[in-house]
């Protein structure tokens, strides 16, 4: 008989209240996957999309399906030609959930290997479990697909949700000068991460915001919130030569009309999956930055699994400071 575990699961697509507490079937390790034990597993916006069925564009759904992309805890199996990783490990990274597998918000899940970093020492599951999606996304909008270079200015729409939070963290190592919109409520937050201009976008024009703070636009916009919010103004905020970086899953979705006038006037509406390849590398840089202190999630809070549905409607209303973090088997981190 199989062994059984606890998941978070939905059998159909809709709202938070689709999702539910069931014991299914416990997964085993493939060859190049791991088996985790789940002390924590990360909220992203993706989740709720994913709920929704609005990324079936990139994961193949079955039912019943386990969300979650973001996970740490311990490693139980390791599956043929596993290399790195042995049992006992305390690791953090991604589930397979973007392959159609199920995902983290489980007693146990795999991952591949590649998508596995060893927890640093002195490092907390619970934070680690944070960081991967989040991290990954700043890191590969703003290195590998926005090239941010030190001295020049970069703007991060959305600078207090998860992937503002590690982006501004990740500009500030690159010697970049940081402004970036969020509530006036979040300007003490950012400005505590190393930002440098915090434009209330509430209250302020964020593209005259923009320009008195940078003349003639910034080298580059990495969009944290989509939906359309900035991408009307690009023209008015990024200067000649400069990059606006959109994070696909957010389905801000540039049309090619708005990608050809922009290189008009001479810079270009990017996607960041044009690094989902490098996924692997840019996982090994943000668990390298988070080693030496460098990155970290400034603000974080606890939900069991049976809290997600309420944590998804924190998310999908677009205002959560930090990241929500689903508490599986916190006792993991006591025994670490």
């Amino acid at each position: 008989m199989t062994e059984q575990m606890s998941a978070l699961v939905l059998n159909e697509f809709g709202g938070p209240d689709v999702l539910h507490v069931e014991r299914i079937g416990r997964p085993k390790a493939g060859p190049g996957e791991v088996l985790v034990e789940v002390a924590y597993a990360g909220v992203n916006p993706a989740d709720w999309k994913t709920r929704r069925g609005m990324l079936a564009k990139y994961i193949t759904y079955h039912f019943p399906f386990v969300l979650g992309f973001d996970l740490a805890g311990r490693v139980v199996e390791v599956g043929p030609g596993v290399e790195k990783l042995a049992v006992g490990d305390l690791v953090f990274g991604t589930s397979q959930q973007g392959t159609g597998k199920n995902g983290s918000y489980a007693e146990f899940t795999t991952a591949y290997e590649a998508m596995l970093q060893l927890l640093p020492a002195g490092k907390s599951l619970r934070e680690a479990a944070s960081l991967p999606t989040a991290g990954t996304t700043a890191y590969g909008g703003l290195v590998d697909v926005g090239g941010l270079k030190a001295g020049q200015t970069v703007l991060i729409n959305g600078g207090a949700g998860g992937v503002g939070t590690i982006a501004i963290q990740i500009a500030a190592t690159l010697g970049a000068r940081i402004a970036v919109t969020c509530s006036a409520g979040n300007a003490d937050y950012v400005r505590a991460l190393g930002c440098e201009r915090a434009i209330d976008y509430r209250r302020e024009d964020v593209a005259d915001a923009v320009n008195n703070w940078a003349p003639g636009g910034v080298d580059l916009v990495l969009d944290a919130v989509g939906q359309g919010t900035l991408l009307p103004r690009a023209g008015t905020i990024v200067r000649k030569g400069g990059r606006y970086v959109e994070i696909e899953s957010l389905i801000s979705e540039a049309s090619e009309a708005e990608r050809a006038a922009a290189r008009d006037k001479g810079f270009e509406i990017l996607s960041n999956m044009q690094a989902i390849s490098r996924l692997p590398e840019q996982l090994a840089a943000l668990a390298k930055l988070y080693a030496e202190g460098r990155v970290r999630m400034a603000e974080l809070a606890d939900t069991p699994l049976a809290g997600v549905p309420d944590a998804h409607r924190r998310v999908e209303g677009g205002h959560v400071r930090g990241k929500i973090v689903v508490a599986v088997n916190p006792a993991l981190e006591q025994a670490a």
